[in-house]
């Protein structure tokens, strides 16, 4: 199978700026897409043979997930089941036959560190959820997870220490959540790659000077890990600050 996954920073936004012809082109059979900021009435994207799921955030205009899938799904759940975490759109589970795919975007911690407390609490909860899925098959998650994990995953480490999402406290959340059993996708097959990123800033000309971080995995059980054929980056996809990222999994 071939997933996608893409924080698109408002759908319709995007969809104006080539999303429909990237869509076609990549002919994949999963697109999870990040910060939908919208609810279904207000897409105008109906692919034809795909299925749509969308878990918009209660407040308007903000967050969001939305996954369209060729292939149907088992089973379709919005959310992790908390209601603390379960009002801002964040996570859709589909259920395969033998494996979950889950689309996520991992709350920022907000440049003044104000959501940091919560977000430490969000990120223990996640990886409970996803080990409590994991009983039953393996997972494969995806999405904006708002954290350059190491200093290779972003151009300028020393200058960002301590920034909203290179701070210690969710660089180490990360690395819990590998040491639960996961893979990094990406860094599994190029273990030595630095450079190549999937969000950047609006500001000074960062994406054209590729000053970058890499905050969007795709993530999967480590019983998965003889699956992973291929990792993309498609870091020259424009129409977002972010890029999409792919999988291609047996």
């Amino acid at each position: 199978m071939k997933l996608i996954s893409w924080n698109v920073a408002g759908f319709r936004a995007c969809l104006k700026k080539g999303f429909g012809d990237f869509f076609a082109r990549e002919n994949a059979d999963v697109y999870c897409l990040q910060e939908v900021k919208a609810e279904m009435h207000q897409i105008d994207f109906s692919p034809e043979g795909y299925q749509a799921y969308i878990n918009p955030a209660e407040k308007k205009g903000y967050s969001g997930t939305l996954i369209y899938t060729r292939k149907q799904p088992l089973s379709v759940t919005c959310g992790m089941g908390i209601e603390e975490h379960d009002h801002e759109g964040r996570i859709i589970t589909l259920e395969f036959e033998d494996y979950y795919l889950i689309t996520v975007y991992v709350p920022n911690v907000k440049r003044e560190l104000t959501r940091l407390d919560y977000r430490m609490v969000w990120e223990d909860d996640f990886r409970r959820y996803l080990k409590k899925l994991e009983e039953n098959k393996p997972v494969v998650v995806c999405g904006d997870f708002n954290v350059a994990h190491t200093e290779m995953d972003i151009k300028n480490a020393r200058a960002n220490i301590g920034n909203a999402g290179f701070t210690y406290e969710e660089r180490g959340k990360f690395t819990e959540l590998l040491g639960a059993g996961f893979i990094d996708t990406f860094r599994y097959q190029n273990p030595e790659v630095s450079d190549r990123y999937t969000w950047w800033s609006f500001m000074n000309n960062a994406r054209s000077r590729n000053i970058g971080w890499r905050i969007d995995y795709f993530i999967v059980s480590d019983s998965l890990k003889d699956r992973i054929k291929e990792t993309m980056i498609y870091d020259e996809v424009m129409g977002s600050d972010h890029c999409p990222i792919g999988l291609v999994i047996e």
